[in-house]
Formats: C-alpha cells, sequence, structure tokens
C-alpha cells in the first residue's frame, strides 16, 4: 500500500524530467572582434610594452590582449577574440598566437 502511495506521488515527477535535451547552446562566436595573428607576426622579438600591445591588439582585430611572461600559469580556454602575446625575460615578445 505504502509503495503504491509513494509511486503516485512519484509519476509527476518523473513527468516533469526532460527527456534528454540539450539545453541551450553557446552562441558560435561572430566574425566581430574574431583575431587574426598573422597580421602581428612581425612583432615578435620587440620588446613587450603597453603602447606596442595597443597596436598589435588593433592590427589584430582582437578584442582582449593578454600577456604571458615567463613562468607564468594561463588558462587553456579558447577564445576567438583574444590575442595572447609571450614574452621572456628581458621583455623580449617571444610568440603571439589567437586563442
Amino acid at each position: 500500500m505504502r509503495f503504491a502511495m509513494m509511486m503516485t506521488m512519484l509519476l509527476p515527477l518523473a513527468a516533469c524530467a526532460g527527456a534528454g535535451e540539450e539545453g541551450p547552446s553557446t552562441p558560435p562566436a561572430t566574425a566581430q572582434g574574431t583575431c587574426r595573428d598573422e597580421p602581428v607576426a612581425g612583432f615578435v622579438g620587440r620588446t613587450a610594452t603597453a603602447e606596442l600591445g595597443a597596436q598589435m591588439q588593433k592590427a589584430s582585430g582582437a578584442k582582449v590582449l593578454r600577456w604571458g611572461g615567463p613562468n607564468m600559469a594561463m588558462t587553456m580556454d579558447l577564445r576567438p577574440d583574444r590575442l595572447t602575446v609571450l614574452y621572456d625575460e628581458k621583455m623580449a615578445i617571444t610568440s603571439l598566437s589567437c586563442s
């Protein structure tokens, strides 16, 4: 008797559960603000400065500029609107990538 009563209470809850539907997906990145690293390839070897960072950001079309120094921990998330600039102990730019 208790089992039947419990089942009648739980049955409506089971009906409310989704049938494995996925939630809303993240919208795809738009072309606006998409980073291009080809135009900034020539900046490798130059001294990292705030002014140079602004130039690289503008040339690449990136919305976000991220600096990465020696032994600096960084997230591995992919962001098509971000330019990542790595530099060494002498502040020389060693690599640039859109990520």
